[in-house]
């Protein structure tokens, strides 16, 4: 018996409801969220995820919790997918390395300057030529799901926290300190990476569909998205 059906058969009958009430919420999550990951993650595994985060969020969730249950289940789900995809990173240390490097390039430039840092000019504070920053723009886009809360090792790699002080996704999306300085950040940005960013994780639109609406290519969405993700980090690294 999977853990999920064995929760089924503990839970009460309310709980119960709103799982079955809310399976779909499941699968669009992962199917939304697998898009954006390698190959090597299988929305089956995301699914048994998300369904034990819904599981948890029916258990969990009271009117008080200041948001409807689809809000407060959706933010559940996908911290049970991410916890499930974390707990195998895939990511290279080095990936990790290039993307510090290049916020503290922008951090850098921008507190010299006062205006937004450009490719060009983050490029050349990291050494390196355009096409390889756009190259860790696009991977900054692939990890971002474990670098914004995650302390680094010393060469780079994302080192896990201590059990007694491990928060969940959820937990740190739900922390008002955190919510406000990334709503700030986000404010911040240039007109076009706020735009992706709205159309992404608002809209819930692929890179595609995004690249249709600005006119642009899927792999230039994909640069706009990890830059945009890369000043985000440099903001809430300050």
């Amino acid at each position: 018996m999977s853990a999920a059906n064995e929760y089924l058969d503990n839970a009460g009958e309310n709980h119960n409801e709103l799982v079955l009430k809310h399976a779909e919420l499941v699968k669009r999550i992962a199917y939304h969220l697998v898009g954006r990951m390698p190959a090597s993650v299988e929305v089956d595994d995301l699914i048994q995820a998300g369904t034990i985060g819904l599981l948890m969020a029916a258990r969990n969730y009271t009117p008080d919790k200041g948001a409807n249950f689809e809000t407060y289940a959706g933010i559940r789900i996908r911290g049970a997918m991410l916890d499930e995809v974390r707990s195998s990173d895939w990511t290279p240390r080095s990936v990790y390395r290039k993307v510090r490097e290049a916020t503290e390039a922008i951090n850098k430039i921008e507190n010299e300057t006062g205006a937004k840092a450009k490719d060009k000019d983050i490029a050349a504070a990291m050494g390196i030529s355009i096409e390889e920053y756009q190259k860790v723009q696009r991977d900054a886009a692939a990890c971002r799901l474990f670098s914004l809360d995650e302390p680094e090792s010393e060469d780079g790699g994302s080192t896990p926290k201590p059990v007694a002080n491990e928060q969940e996704p959820s937990d740190i999306l739900e922390h008002e300190d955190f919510r406000e300085h990334l709503v700030q950040a986000i404010e911040l940005l240039p007109e076009r990476e706020r735009l992706v960013m709205s159309l992404y994780y608002d809209e819930e639109l692929n890179l595609r569909e995004i690249g249709e609406v600005l006119g642009v290519s899927e792999s230039r969405v994909c640069q706009i998205h990890g830059q945009a993700l890369l000043r985000l980090r440099a903001k809430l690294d300050e």
